[in-house]
């Protein structure tokens, strides 16, 4: 981490704020604005911590934002990510050697790899040169982060959570939410289709106390490791080894059989009973939105130790853009050549940050026969952490790039037409609070790898559009149509709900000639004229079983929050928002710098 830092004040990507600022909100709230900035902004070290409300200050600065931007994910890297993907190219790939140079080739190729795997050392390591036991723990030592209002408590957001099957077998690394309960519990955000929550289960069939280990800090690849979508049971401390050529070095726990590595800043030791549940949350989650109460594993400390020298790293979560855009850029981009070999045919695919990530893939592949998009699609519904994505939109070789927004949406939306769409109910992620029920939902396809004939809708402009629609549907505030140039435009809609959108787009009947792509927004908290926000809130509240209606060319989408009115019994959360008090505090101090144009862009409120 030390090494991290310098290379940061090298490179001029570091911001050193010696401010004094509370670990409530404060620093939090200057990070979420931080990671909005041009390219990410800077990463920002805290060096002076405190906690207000009991009056601490902290040994150790906080450091956020550090996988921040692009030229940050590399520097941590020390390679390009590009290189990362062409050796799992490679490795995938390896035949059998045809003559001697081969041979020679190869056997240097495979010398190489036993590096990669992790290596177990018989010593201490520095991350266990402070070492606190039982009664002496105490996790309020730590500057743990509270990061919005509505939050349930001060929760770690980059914690490596490390366990194992209950025989030993296979280990894993991941990143789950912890939230601190008080001085020596933890509660464990395991969803139900991670693999750590496997491995309880396996534990609570056989009525034992599950071992878990949590390393913060230590060198910054340990923590996107922890992120890596690796297959069940795959060390994911391998991917740490391929990217360095050099193992990662692990040493013992205190008081559990797992093993960390050794230059972490910090380790949480303990246990978790399998028969004790504690509501965890809320707390806003990157969705943009808050994810609700409910039960999860609790972890009761055993140990805690943690460097002389520590930095405490966290990140912050809420509306994107934030730090997931950049850390999911370099997982999209290595983990390439692993999707193909479930989908050989992929050319390439992407996932826009301001649809979450998992609420919005889309797809570049060679069709070689009718449906086979549709065979896309099910592949990705049931690869792994792919199985969360709720939309998927499927182009040929023909299309533009798949980041060139503009260009992109052009092409999809001239060769669109509703026999495009393929629905269907599949698993969602535990963070999603659009469906019926919780962790499974409506699922929806696009499949625009050919081109049909298409009419072209009539067009009005926005203002007598608006007018004859409020005709039919009073409640409707304001219209913004996109894409007119194309043939299909996409008109949005912003209304004061008072009905269902499943009726307000029947009443439109008589307009349908003028519309062919409706989106419906609550007119609360939605700018028409914003096309990256409106996106995120969308993806995130739709659910395309039950919130796509079409009526011959025309296909209408409920992005609105839903009620009563829909049907809707579950609680829906409110947006992750900041909280203006501290913003106005930070700014009479001279710390906030965010520009009012990005704030209102990024709907920091």
């Amino acid at each position: 981490m030390q090494n991290t830092i310098a290379l940061l004040k090298q490179k001029n990507e570091l911001r050193v704020i010696e401010d004094a600022l509370d670990i409530y909100l404060e620093i939090p709230h200057l990070a979420y604005a931080e990671v909005k900035k041009q390219d990410g902004g800077k990463a920002l070290l805290f060096t002076q911590v405190i906690d207000a409300k009991s009056g601490k200050r902290f040994d150790e600065p906080v450091l956020m934002n550090v996988f921040g931007s692009y030229r940050r994910c590399e520097l941590l890297f020390g390679r390009t990510i590009e290189s990362v993907a062409d050796e799992i190219t490679k490795l995938l790939h390896m035949k059998p050697p045809a003559g001697f140079i081969d041979k020679v080739t190869m056997a240097k190729d495979l010398f190489a790899l036993k590096n990669i795997f992790p290596k177990r050392l018989s010593q201490e390591g520095e991350c266990q040169e402070i070492k606190y036991f039982n009664d002496d723990v105490d996790l309020y030592k730590l500057p743990v982060l509270t990061t919005w209002e509505q939050d349930g408590g001060p929760f770690i957001t980059m914690g490596q959570v490390y366990t194992q099957s209950l025989d030993g077998e296979m280990v894993n690394l991941g990143m789950y939410r912890l939230q601190v309960y008080d001085k020596n519990h933890l509660g464990m955000h395991w969803q139900i289709h991670k693999d750590s929550s496997h491995f309880f289960d396996q534990y609570q069939k056989a009525g034992k106390k599950m071992p878990v280990s949590i390393a913060i800090g230590g060198d910054p690849l340990y923590t996107w490791c922890a992120t890596a979508p690796l297959p069940y049971g795959v060390n994911e401390l391998l991917m740490y080894g391929l990217i360095t050529k050099k193992p990662a070095q692990l040493v013992k726990s205190l008081t559990t059989p797992l093993y960390i590595p050794r230059d972490v800043d910090y380790v949480i030791e303990g246990w978790v009973d399998t028969d004790k549940m504690r509501i965890e949350g809320p707390f806003g989650d990157h969705t943009g939105y808050y994810t609700l109460e409910e039960r999860y594993p609790l972890l009761e400390v055993s140990a805690m130790s943690m460097k002389k020298d520590r930095t405490y790293l966290a990140t912050v979560v809420g509306k994107p853009p934030l730090e997931d855009k950049y850390m999911g850029w370099a997982t999209g981009k290595i983990f390439f050549p692993l999707l193909k070999t479930t989908v050989p045919d992929l050319l390439d695919y992407h996932m826009p940050e301001n649809a979450g990530f998992h609420n919005l893939i889309l797809a570049k592949m060679q069709p070689l026969y009718k449906g086979h998009a549709k065979q896309f699609m099910h592949a990705f519904w049931g690869a792994g952490q792919m199985s969360f994505v709720k939309h998927a939109i499927f182009v040929d070789e023909s299309a533009p790039s798949l980041e060139n927004y503009e260009s992109f949406t052009a092409f999809v939306l001239n060769r669109f037409t509703p026999k495009s769409l393929f629905i269907t109910e599949g698993i969602l992620d535990a963070l999603d609070h659009s469906s019926d029920e919780t962790l499974v939902g409506g699922k929806l396809g696009l499949d625009v790898t050919t081109t049909p004939k298409i009419a072209e809708p009539q067009l009005l402009g926005d203002a007598e559009l608006l007018e004859k629609m409020q005709v039919s549907v009073p409640e409707i505030v304001a219209v913004q149509q996109y894409m007119r140039h194309t043939k299909n435009p996409i008109t949005v809609i912003s209304v004061k709900k008072e009905k269902s959108m499943k009726e307000c787009f029947a009443l439109l009947e008589p307009l349908y000639d003028y519309l062919r792509v409706v989106v419906f927004v609550d007119d609360a908290k939605n700018d028409v004229q914003n096309p990256y926000m409106l996106i995120w809130r969308v993806t995130n509240n739709m659910d395309a079983q039950r919130d796509v209606f079409i009526a011959g060319d025309t296909v209408g989408v409920d992005g609105t929050n839903k009620s009563s009115i829909d049907g809707f019994t579950r609680e829906w959360p409110d947006d992750v928002d900041c909280t203006l008090s501290v913003v106005d505090a930070l700014k009479s101090r001279g710390i906030w710098d965010l520009d009012d144009a990005t704030f209102d862009k990024f709907q920091l409120v």
